[in-house]
């Protein structure tokens, strides 16, 4: 049986790859994408899709309620999955209001507009509500930090949030639960780990060393890189929340992890390592493509690495705790971070095109 999807966010990085990933898999399924193309929204993202009958691209914001309603009516949609977040918590420390505006304020918004369509108006006529799934995809740092021998973070762990961004995602976690508890919108939510791969904005971690390494800037490194996050490459996020769509329990919270814990300077020596064995073995090639990129040709890029003052409220360690959906949903990552990574550089390496411009324009407003 086919879905009709709205998909908030959907141009985003792990958007991008949810809507790639199911119209791969699921072809039967009509899949609108919702997105206001923000900073890190790219409609380049989903290029491989343009044009095909079952997609349908919308410029637009989740917080416009109206236009939420009517797409959910005009496409006959049955299934929401909301990705679309402010999520840089480098930029919620600066600039907080957008992601109130957009984490909190946004998430209400599509719950008013799926209640209405999906619940209110079938009842207004006398029908039971509309068959339908409002998915929401939340983040690993809603729970707080860990210390070093701290058990990962389940779906019982209290929240506790450390920043902006982590607090607007715990408040639109909640507003999502109410919704269901309250007036029985058929809801899940899946939280996940650190994600990585294709198509991820060159402001974050392992694209932006990547990219820093091909342009012979500094790798930097916050305090003494001993923070430690739990790493899941994008395409397994996807598959996971795959299996909550299709098998998961109305009202419940899916933890979607790795296994994979790194401290952060670790990451950095590991991308390090592999560009040098990259530019090592593709010396002609790459030298050339990348004429800026010399310590990586000499074998050095860690010579790169730089350490820079902690950021506010730095979170010490994430990692999540996936036995539920494991055992529950069968959710096992398809992907090692050894399969992962090496993935990442390469697609990174190939598509010069997609980034150049991304941080071309991020560096100009980084010196304004």
């Amino acid at each position: 049986m086919s879905r009709n999807i709205l998909v908030t966010g959907g141009a985003g990085f792990i958007g991008s790859n949810y809507v790639l990933y199911w119209l791969e898999n699921n072809p039967q399924d009509n899949v609108v994408v919702l997105d206001a193309l923000t900073y890190a929204g790219n409609r380049a993202n989903l290029d491989s899709v343009e044009g095909k009958d079952n997609f349908t691209f919308v410029h637009g914001d989740i917080c416009d309620t109206v236009l939420v309603e009517s797409l959910l009516k005009d496409h006959n949609i049955d299934t929401l999955v909301h990705f679309a977040a402010e999520s840089h918590v480098d930029r919620s420390i600066t600039g907080p209001d957008a992601f109130i505006e957009t984490n909190i304020m946004g998430t209400y918004s599509l719950l008013k507009a799926a209640k209405k369509v999906w619940i209110d108006e079938p009842k207004a006529k006398g029908h039971k509500p509309l068959k339908h799934r409002f998915h929401h995809v939340s983040t690993d740092e809603v729970y707080g930090a860990l210390g070093k021998n701290d058990p990962a973070f389940t779906e019982e762990t209290a929240y506790a949030p450390n920043s902006p961004y982590s607090a607007s995602k715990a408040a639109s976690d909640h507003l999502v639960r109410a919704y269901h508890h309250t007036y029985g919108l058929e809801v899940t939510t899946s939280n996940c780990s650190n994600n990585y791969g294709p198509y991820h904005f060159p402001e974050k971690l392992i694209p932006l060393i990547i990219t820093n390494i091909l342009h012979d800037k500094p790798l930097p490194v916050y305090g003494d890189g001993q923070q430690i996050r739990d790493w899941l490459y994008v395409e397994d996020h996807a598959r996971g929340i795959e299996l909550v769509l299709n098998n998961g329990k109305l009202g419940e919270n899916y933890n979607i992890g790795g296994h994979n814990e790194w401290a952060n300077i670790d990451i950095v020596k590991l991308v390090c390592q592999l560009m040098n064995e990259y530019f090592a073995t593709h010396q002609s090639t790459l030298s050339e493509q990348f004429p800026l990129a010399t310590s990586v040709k000499e074998g050095k890029a860690e010579q790169l690495i730089t350490f820079v003052e902690d950021r506010a409220g730095h979170d010490w360690r994430y990692a999540i705790d996936a036995t539920k959906t494991n055992d529950e949903l069968g959710y096992k990552p398809v992907e090692s971070f050894e399969t992962g990574i090496r993935k990442t550089v390469e697609w990174y390496l190939n598509n010069e095109s997609w980034w150049k411009t991304l941080i071309t324009k991020q560096w100009n407003e980084n010196n304004d």
